[in-house]
């Protein structure tokens, strides 16, 4: 096993993966199939070009290439584990236009949830693959810390994998995409009476969907109790 917590946590994943021109392979491939359903369900979930958006665990922007022309200018905020990877994707998957919409210090390299620069008041939050790749507890420090510092939003969308019992959380389970995930190393699944628990710890409502996103994710939704 691995003494990383996910490859990302790895010193030279994420630089060798860049220094060979592969921003996009590096968070798992389907750009476009991704990118477009997460902007698909953000649309659906009621953002609208006024509204603020906080695209926690961004990477090199798949999601950002799309909600930066859609969103009036410096309504988007990205964080990730890696400052080099969302400035690849700054510099890569956004237009010249683009750019100009999103200042360069509304892209925060932040991999413990701690939020610095963003603001107290953003409208949409969305983590999407993120908890996916990361131990239970950081799960629950992403909702607490969210909740913490950002005082008012309106809904905070991330997704998790799920085991179906606890007995089956022990072993690992094939998702209905194929992907199979385990508890202790990464891709990691999570109980449903986790996930509620945590989000009741962040005073938040929680409402588990049963849509299937890629690779079998689960969609997540909360907003305040």
């Amino acid at each position: 096993m691995s003494r990383f917590i996910s490859p990302y946590h790895a010193p030279d994943f994420i630089p060798q993966a860049l220094s060979k021109g592969q921003h996009r392979a590096i968070i798992g491939g389907r750009w476009e199939e991704t990118g477009w359903q997460q902007m698909r369900l953000l649309i659906a979930e009621g953002l609208r070009p006024k509204h603020s958006l906080l695209d926690v665990g961004a990477g090199p922007l798949r999601t950002g290439c799309r909600a930066v022309p859609y969103l009036n200018p410096g309504n988007y905020w990205a964080t990730d584990i890696s400052g080099d990877l969302l400035r690849q994707g700054y510099a890569r998957e956004l237009t010249e236009s683009d750019r100009a919409r999103l200042p360069r210090s509304q892209l925060i390299e932040d991999g413990a949830f701690d939020l610095p620069g963003v603001p107290r008041e953003v409208d949409y939050v969305l983590c999407f693959a993120v908890f996916t790749h990361l131990p239970l507890n950081h799960l629950r420090r992403g909702l607490l810390r969210v909740a913490g510092h950002v005082t008012r939003f309106e809904k905070f969308i991330f997704t998790v994998f799920m085991a179906p019992d606890a007995q089956a959380s022990l072993g690992p389970v094939r998702q209905p995409d194929g992907v199979v995930t385990h508890d202790i190393r990464p891709p990691y699944h999570v109980l449903a009476e986790d996930v509620r628990s945590f989000a009741a710890q962040a005073g938040l409502r929680l409402e588990i969907r049963p849509d299937r996103l890629p690779r079998g994710q689960v969609l997540c939704l909360a907003t305040r109790g």
